[in-house]
């Protein structure tokens, strides 16, 4: 009798701390996905901009109205990821630097095309612009800022104006565009030079057909008009970087404004971490884009 109550208190013993390592897993989990410390998720307002589940956005109003608004599109290989992925530094930031702030969702591949996702980020803008007033920002003091496949979305409508017009939106609806470490500005190229390890990821969101492919590359749309000014960003990686150095090269050989600017990190590392860190005033890219933001939003 003693051996079966020694062996149920063992298991009952197992399955408690297995039970405290789930929980404090998702304690975790759930603590990296929140806002960090001092955010406004209070003052947030979910808002649709379209019929689906995935078109609406995060905004939060700023402290003076008539403010300038930054809004941020996520990252996640054009099928994952979504608006909480602006959650901590970036919301509080930027309200502290005067301006209003936004965070997108966009419908995923395979449900939709890269095509529909770039309509999807041009009309969330005009739905916002329109709304300018209500809202209590400025709607002619705009700038989009991306990561990664974000990146390559804000590049893409910054660079094919199809996708505002498409929105009603003036080819100059917003003051500039800032991508964060992407690595398809020029979408052939990526895909074969890319190497195994997105390979796949880079085919299921720009097909096989080349034409497609070059039509959905910033770099090869980068002939004037484009948005304003271009602020591009990314950390060492060898495709980020030449990437992001060729899409610079073609838009300033367009008159267009683009600054190129690379900052500490590695590998999958970097990439995240430039987003992740972006907005805190440690990290070096936060002074260089709050700088670059004065700069367009006083025009």
């Amino acid at each position: 009798m003693i051996r079966p109550l020694l062996f149920l208190l063992a298991v009952l013993s197992v399955t408690q701390a297995s039970a405290q390592i789930g929980s404090r897993l998702r304690d975790l989990i759930a603590n990296r996905r929140q806002p960090g410390a001092g955010s406004t998720q209070a003052g947030r307002e979910e808002l649709s901009y379209g019929s689906d589940s995935m078109q609406n956005l995060d905004y939060w109003r700023p402290a003076t109205p008539g403010s300038p608004l930054v809004i941020y599109v996520h990252g996640g290989g054009w099928k994952r990821g979504d608006k909480g992925l602006a959650a901590g530094e970036k919301s509080v930031h930027y309200l502290e630097q005067g301006y209003a702030f936004a965070s997108l969702n966009y419908r995923l591949v395979p449900s939709c095309k890269v095509e529909d996702q770039a309509s999807d980020v041009a009309h969330a803008v005009a739905f916002l612009i329109r709304r300018a007033e209500q809202l209590g920002f400025d709607g002619k003091r705009v700038v989009l800022l991306g990561h990664s496949a974000g990146a390559h979305l804000v590049a893409l409508v910054g660079t094919d104006l199809s996708y505002f017009k498409q929105a009603e939106l003036d080819p100059k609806a917003v003051r500039g565009i800032i991508p964060l470490d992407g690595a398809a500005y020029d979408v052939p190229k990526q895909i074969a030079e890319g190497g195994e390890f997105m390979h796949s990821t880079y085919l299921e969101a720009f097909g096989t057909d080349p034409v497609r492919q070059n039509k959905l590359s910033p770099t090869k749309q980068a002939a004037a008009p484009n948005a304003p000014a271009f602020l591009i960003l990314h950390v060492q990686r060898v495709d980020g970087t030449a990437q992001s150095i060729a899409l610079g090269e073609a838009l300033r050989k367009a008159d267009t404004p683009a600054e190129v600017k690379g900052f500490p990190g590695q590998g999958l590392q970097g990439h995240a971490e430039i987003n992740r860190r972006m907005g805190d005033p440690a990290y070096p890219a936060t002074p260089v884009v709050d700088a670059w933001l004065k700069k367009v939003f006083a025009k």
